[in-house]
């Protein structure tokens, strides 16, 4: 019996200089499997002690405020995240997840203008642009494309400003960027849950693009932007293999002419990376199934995966590729 008194202390002393040894690096390991696991209340149990241990590392910090806010303790949350942005080590992240909180507890006007000035000390913040985009148009303003569009250009990896820029594009008179951005997105985030949204939008764009009979009407480029004249120029050329309506299969013959006539006449003026992929399947024998990856899902699902089912092994060569490849727009690739 004593020895069993005795073992019940000891075991509890041992398992809290366990829990005390660990570092706060451990800790905040520890804190972030809690996350994915969506026990945010025990992440934040152990964020506190890893603060504690290492109140100068901002990442734990972030990581602490941003578990109040899924856990929706948003008066916490923004107690935890407001001093970060004071921090000389502060960055973009932290105007994100205090815009985040503010957002919640519905004070817009305060996080445009925390957006904004995280914008003049990160203006290359793709993800920052891409928020107050994000904002300005839940608000009905429409000048949020113009934020998108400086997102992309300023920070070309960050794949968020090229969706919401082509959704804007697709319900605007736009027949250009609502394809180009889409088709990047789509690249860069092949598995998200917005691609079969994504490689909707590119199909019905295509047929917006090709209802029209003379896409180089003034009209269809009124900013008179040169790589938008190229790129419907060059499309005007492939007219004619659309005369029996838009599928996956005409459009196959359509985009594959197009890269052929885009690099002979303006691949070397107007360089860029979503061309330079759809060449690259072209003469690696997938670009038949990367548009049937694009436009077959989105035109007749059974139909796609009867294709698939028939094309076994086209299909695993493009999901070969695909699954080996990240992939990033370089800088310097805009004309917009």
């Amino acid at each position: 019996m004593p020895m069993k008194k005795l073992f019940i202390p000891f075991f509890i002393a041992c398992t809290a200089f366990t829990a005390a040894a660990q570092t706060a690096a451990e800790l905040h390991e520890t804190a972030r499997t809690f996350m994915r696991q969506g026990d945010y209340t025990n992440a934040i149990v152990v964020l506190n002690r890893a603060v504690q241990q290492d109140p100068k590392d901002i990442e734990i910090a972030k990581d602490l405020a941003l578990n109040y806010y899924l856990a929706k303790d948003f008066a916490k949350a923004l107690e935890t995240s407001k001093p970060l942005l004071d921090r000389t080590d502060a960055d973009d992240q932290c105007y994100q997840i205090t815009g985040d909180i503010l957002l919640a507890q519905d004070n817009p006007k305060e996080c445009e203008k925390l957006y904004r000035k995280g914008i003049k000390q990160f203006p290359n913040s793709g993800p920052l642009y891409n928020a107050l985009g994000e904002l300005l148009w839940a608000q009905k303003d429409y000048s949020a494309i113009k934020q998108w569009e400086k997102g992309i250009q300023s920070d070309p990896a960050y794949s968020k400003n090229y969706y919401n820029a082509s959704k804007y594009y697709y319900f605007s008179m736009d027949k250009t960027w609502s394809l180009v951005y889409g088709e990047i997105f789509l690249n860069m985030e092949p598995n998200s849950t917005a691609a079969a949204e994504m490689k909707n939008i590119l199909l019905e764009g295509y047929k917006k693009l090709f209802a029209d009979a003379n896409l180089e009407n003034e009209k269809n480029n009124p900013e008179k932007n040169l790589f938008v004249t190229a790129f419907l120029k060059t499309m005007n050329k492939q007219s004619k293999l659309v005369s029996t309506g838009i599928t996956p299969e005409t459009l196959t013959m359509v985009r594959t002419r197009f890269i052929l006539d885009w690099y002979n006449d303006y691949g070397t003026q107007f360089p860029l990376k979503i061309f330079d992929l759809e060449k690259q399947l072209l003469q690696e024998g997938m670009f038949n199934a990367y548009n049937q990856w694009i436009f077959g899902v989105a035109q007749n699902l059974p139909a796609y995966q009867n294709w698939i089912t028939t094309n076994a092994a086209e299909y695993n060569e493009l999901a070969r590729f695909q699954k080996n490849r990240l992939f990033k727009m370089p800088v310097g690739q805009y004309y917009h």
